[in-house]
């Protein structure tokens, strides 16, 4: 449960879908409890997603190039994948009208017949990972353009157990979109396919710690916390698809639960450390500008986003 303070930082007068997360994850509300209920019901109304639903244009969609006015992916981060993505996050779902234009134009714009959306060939992890960890928490979880994509995202895997989102033989902890598309799929729903590659996916992250590469390298962007993550990884994005699907008790993920607690302030809260894309120069994700950063909140502040991550995190791992 909740102390007084966290009560105070993340239920009272907060964003509706930190409000909502924090009842149901945190103080083991049920979704039928009315603070639950009104809480869920603000959500696309008011905060964070209500803000972003604000500059949805006519078609769904929003910020596009005039030269490209199809591509939904650009310009970074304010196109529709990646707003859609924030929203997925932020508990909306295609029983909101806004989500199903929205969905619609992007399942209608990047499907293929044969291959299914964003499953065609020279498909990336981290675009195929992303669209379906949101398909499935907006609701589109039965679509056989998103069943074909998680199909091929099981296909994808490395013979080491990760994923890549660049040509090689081996994975990177920073292709993690797959595990995070598979916790996003309720377990009664997931195939023997799937949970084979959880399981072999969750052994890859385990066995580096969630810190460290295959050759023991570290990455000091994965130490730092950020929100949005678009397509980027940290270690609080590998304890919250890890403990998720189940290893919160995992010896192995101790030294990383031991980062996001130290990372926690005097006042009991936590703080983004930097804003995506939150590069060394060498990353081979630099993109040439412009690129338009989304900010909820700022690094350095108290961050209700980042300590309800990490307090559920923390709760999964029964540190609370």
């Amino acid at each position: 449960m909740l102390t007084a303070h966290d009560r105070r930082f993340l239920l009272h007068r907060t964003d509706p879908s930190v409000r909502y997360f924090a009842l149901r994850d945190l103080c083991d509300r049920r979704e039928g409890d009315s603070p639950v209920r009104a809480a869920r019901a603000e959500i696309g109304r008011k905060g964070w997603a209500g803000e972003i639903l604000s500059l949805q244009e006519p078609a769904g969609t929003w910020a596009t190039y005039r030269e490209e006015p199809n591509n939904l992916y650009l310009p970074k981060y304010t196109s529709t994948n990646f707003l859609l993505l924030v929203l997925s996050d932020l508990g909306m779902t295609r029983s909101d009208p806004r989500i199903r234009r929205a969905a619609t134009a992007l399942l209608d714009r990047w499907s293929d017949p044969d291959e299914g959306v964003w499953g065609q060939a020279g498909a990336e992890t981290c675009i195929t990972g992303n669209g379906v960890r949101m398909m499935v928490r907006f609701g589109y979880g039965d679509d056989p353009r998103i069943r074909r994509a998680i199909d091929w995202l099981v296909s994808a895997q490395k013979s080491d157990g990760g994923w890549h989102c660049w040509r090689s033989r081996t994975g990177t902890l920073a292709a993690w979109e797959a595990m995070a598309a598979f916790a996003a799929i309720p377990p009664e729903s997931r195939s023997a396919a799937v949970v084979r590659a959880i399981e072999r996916g969750a052994e890859f992250y385990l066995e580096r710690g969630l810190l460290h590469e295959t050759d023991g390298s570290t990455y000091e962007p994965w130490w730092r916390l950020h929100y949005p993550t678009h397509y980027y990884y940290d270690v609080l994005v590998g304890l919250d698809f890890l403990t998720a699907l189940g290893y919160g008790s995992d010896r192995r993920l101790r030294p990383a639960l031991r980062l996001l607690e130290r990372k926690r302030g005097k006042d009991g809260w936590w703080r983004l450390d930097s804003v995506q894309p939150d590069l060394e120069e060498t990353d081979p994700y630099h993109h040439p500008p412009p690129l338009y950063p989304v900010l909820l909140e700022y690094p350095g502040e108290p961050s209700r986003w980042a300590t309800l991550a990490a307090l559920r995190v923390l709760r999964r791992a029964g540190r609370s």
